[in-house]
């Protein structure tokens, strides 16, 4: 296949994504976004916290929305993952999984990062349903309801609680904490409830979540459950060119509010750019990587002659 030469490719089509095309896009830069909405933790998402949205609306259909602006606005869109990026001298070489050779000016990742799952049944049939991977995200239609939160790290006992705030019961269900003596200090103080070395076997239910089945054989009857088993940051790609990594937790990308990275031509946006996991942090950081970017291809390009 021949070689594509894009100003800026943006690899993420989640909210961060799709803004950062619109910004680009505009500045009369070429514009490519690759990768899959359903990906996007905002996909199967409830919407109502967001400026100028009345009610709740579907995750779904908002980036079904953003799609076809960006597309109307001339920015072209491939529902291919990446499997590869290089940088090579000025530019950046994208391999994808059709087998498409992509160059670019600039690189925007706006991937998220990626809730990893229990893998038990019924997470899948009931996902938006009962089942979340992110508190911030979803506590507050969880008010005077029954929650469990399961996980071992920080996120988990965080979430824990966070949801105090929220529901009318929490528990927490732990094989082990992997958490700071502070962090469990805190925990033990708090009214938690928690559930130690044992796991999720089973979460019950037909059109929404009833329950869930531990290992031990205990059932509790909840609401909601949010799987917070620390959110893996879809790094691979980024740290293939030497993207630096949060000193801290190496989850995140480093960035400037420019959105820059350590490597010119690169820019984060979104969740994998840090916390909040928001989408009105993911939009507004999407606005600025879309137009630095623009502006650093443009300026490189017109230096090309």
């Amino acid at each position: 296949m021949g070689e594509e030469l894009y100003d800026v490719v943006i690899i993420g089509a989640g909210p961060a994504g799709l803004q950062a095309a619109i910004n680009a896009v505009r500045k009369r830069a070429s514009v490519l976004v690759l990768g899959r909405p359903e990906r996007s933790s905002l996909y199967k998402a409830h919407i109502e916290n967001y400026l100028c949205v009345n009610g709740v609306r579907e995750g779904a259909e908002l980036l079904a929305v953003g799609i076809e602006q960006i597309q109307r606005f001339g920015a072209e869109y491939f529902a291919e993952d990446v499997l590869h990026v290089e940088h090579a001298s000025d530019t950046f070489a994208v391999r994808v999984e059709s087998g498409r050779n992509i160059k670019s000016r600039s690189v925007i990742f706006a991937t998220g990062t990626s809730r990893k799952k229990l893998k038990v049944k019924g997470e899948k049939e009931l996902s938006g349903k009962g089942v979340s991977y992110c508190v911030d995200c979803d506590a507050n239609f969880y008010r005077n309801a029954k929650v469990i939160v399961v996980g071992n790290e920080s996120a988990a006992v965080d979430g824990a609680m966070t949801l105090l705030g929220y529901a009318s019961e929490v528990h927490l269900v732990t094989r082990e904490l992997a958490v700071s003596e502070e962090l469990q200090k805190k925990l033990r103080e708090s009214e938690v409830t928690v559930h130690k070395d044992t796991w999720v076997a089973e979460i019950l239910g037909e059109n929404s979540v009833e329950g869930v089945l531990l290992e031990n054989d205990t059932r509790l009857e909840v609401e909601g459950i949010f799987i917070e088993l620390g959110a893996k940051g879809a790094l691979e790609l980024a740290t293939s060119i030497d993207v630096q990594l949060d000193s801290e937790t190496f989850t995140h990308i480093e960035c400037n509010k420019k959105q820059q990275t350590n490597i010119t031509g690169v820019y984060a946006a979104g969740d994998i750019a840090g916390h909040p996991y928001q989408m009105a942090k993911a939009v507004g950081e999407g606005c600025v990587a879309g137009w630095e970017a623009a502006n650093y291809a443009l300026k490189q390009k017109r230096s090309e002659g």
